[in-house]
């Protein structure tokens, strides 16, 4: 039996951005997925509008091997994986002294959110250019920006659970950013207010939004 790969600390992650084909077996998605929780593993599914997907799967698990397992049974019962990212939770260099429960809900949340059905996820990357380079700047410097970053963030607090995870080396992008709004402006907004910081105006480069409602994957399914 092949060994767990895990995480010194926190959750692996995966986020799969799925589409149907004429094979797609409702049933079986939904085996895979209460498969996947009964074996520790969150699973948050998302019906996605546009063109981009159909489906997302969010999973996160201790070991990498359950996020394997439920990406494996999905494509089994007939959806594509047309996007994907891979990532971890963590607790950022600039977020140290946290009180140990804030610790614990960055690095093992619990998702989805309760009463927060609309969904977004990003991923971002720290700009290297040869005019703002964000690597060279001084750690006292970088943490000054994000803690400006941070307090446009708190503006959101109740409308808005957030989940930044890390990739740097394991996907094509450095973060992962997952929200979950009450409403779908509160993602608009949260998103449009933070991109003034400077830590986002003059150093962030973002990849592809994905859009969507969370749901219980019965409910999403039959209606996608």
């Amino acid at each position: 039996m092949l060994d767990s790969v895990t995480t010194s600390e926190g959750l692996a992650v995966v986020h799969l951005f799925c589409a149907r084909t004429a094979d797609t077996e409702n049933d079986a998605v939904i085996s895979a997925v209460k498969a996947a929780q009964a074996a520790d593993v969150q699973v948050v599914t998302a019906a996605i509008l546009g063109h981009k997907a159909e489906l997302c799967f969010m999973a996160l698990a201790a070991d990498g091997w359950a996020l394997r397992d439920l990406q494996t049974a999905l494509t089994n019962a007939g959806l594509v994986v047309v996007d994907s990212f891979v990532s971890i939770t963590e607790l950022s260099e600039y977020a140290q002294g946290l009180p140990e429960e804030m610790k614990n809900m960055r690095l093992y949340p619990e998702l989805p959110p309760e009463g927060k059905n609309a969904y977004c996820f990003y991923p971002m990357t720290k700009r290297r250019g040869a005019d703002n380079n964000w690597f060279t700047l001084d750690f006292e410097e970088r943490k000054e920006l994000m803690y400006e970053h941070g307090t446009s963030g708190r503006q959101f607090a109740g409308r808005i659970v957030q989940l930044i995870t890390a990739s740097t080396g394991l996907d094509d992008w450095e973060w992962g950013v997952t929200l979950f709004g009450v409403k779908i402006d509160d993602l608009k907004d949260t998103v449009y207010t933070m991109r003034y910081d400077t830590a986002s105006a003059v150093y962030a480069e973002f990849g592809p939004f994905y859009t969507g409602m969370t749901g219980p994957v019965e409910e999403i399914l039959a209606r996608t």
